[in-house]
């Protein structure tokens, strides 16, 4: 089942995510409407054309109308919407999400909705240091990967309306995990990335440091800028995974401190190398 361009497209929170995805969808002529607690969000996202319609309160029509639901939430948020709204869509419905984190929700959303609506989970694996819709973009998507989360519930044809979606938002790499694969990955690639730019930048506080700095710096702590409300609840509800990755990143780290100390050169030489020949296999994905 591919996106057809008679399909209603409503997205659920309308931020940075959820107004990218409204960006390029209407751009190319789709059904957008859109469902968010700002009306300031609404107002902008009527005004710059990104949306058709939408509104702050849960609209029974315009839930009821979707062929297609994107969900841009909290996952807890997302997860209490679906409690109490879910019955409103229309069989046949198909809800998808921007979720970080997936095996926590996964499995509660698809058995709390009636058998007629069918979830599919997906994880775009890019944003921005900026929030809400005012900084919506659809070039974010632009040489990023979209993960597609299947369960041996979800049919064939959401899986391809899924994978469709991605391609379509202009993704450059569509890929599948299953939800407890997809928690170890992240934990790994995004959510350990996060820690370890916030502990640089929460280690030390000298001041004036933006006046000396070079790029490194600069890339490697801008994820620092970070969304505490949303990347501490991302944390908890990865724990077990986020945690085993923490000790891993703390003994490779403890290595090197250990070598450095020791004067151990070729050691610490080795670890570089290493290092090196993992950073390449990413170039050539790029």
């Amino acid at each position: 089942m591919k996106l057809k361009k008679d399909m209603k497209i409503l997205i659920v929170g309308l931020g940075l995510l959820g107004g990218s995805y409204a960006m390029a969808l209407k751009r190319q002529g789709y059904d957008v409407s859109a469902i968010t607690r700002s009306q300031s969000s609404i107002d902008y996202a009527l005004e710059k054309g990104i949306i058709d319609r939408g509104g702050v309160d849960i609209d029974p029509e315009l839930v009821g109308s979707a062929d297609l639901a994107v969900f841009a939430l909290y996952p807890n948020v997302f997860v209490n919407w679906l409690k109490e709204n879910g019955g409103l869509f229309k069989p046949g419905a198909v809800i998808t999400d921007v979720t970080g984190v997936k095996s926590c929700i996964v499995y509660e959303i698809q058995k709390l909705l009636r058998p007629d609506i069918e979830f599919i989970a997906a994880h775009p694996m890019a944003g921005r240091e900026v929030y809400g819709v005012q900084n919506a973009d659809d070039r974010i998507f632009r040489q990023a990967n979209y993960i597609v989360v299947p369960t041996s519930n979800n049919t064939a044809g959401a899986i391809e309306l899924c994978r469709d979606l991605g391609q379509k938002l202009g993704f450059a790499d569509v890929s599948e995990l299953s939800p407890e694969m997809h928690d170890e990955m992240i934990a790994y690639l995004s959510q350990l990335t996060h820690c370890i730019a916030t502990c640089l930048m929460c280690c030390n506080d000298f001041r004036g440091l933006e006046h000396y700095t070079g790029d490194s710096f600069r890339d490697l702590t801008r994820i620092a800028k970070i969304n505490d409300e949303m990347w501490s609840e991302l944390f908890l509800l990865n724990r077990g995974s986020l945690l085993r990755e923490m000790d891993k990143f703390r003994r490779s780290f403890n290595e090197l401190y250990d070598k450095l100390a020791s004067g151990d050169r070729e050691g610490m030489r080795e670890m570089m190398r290493v290092s090196t020949t993992r950073r390449a296999r990413f170039d050539k994905a790029e």
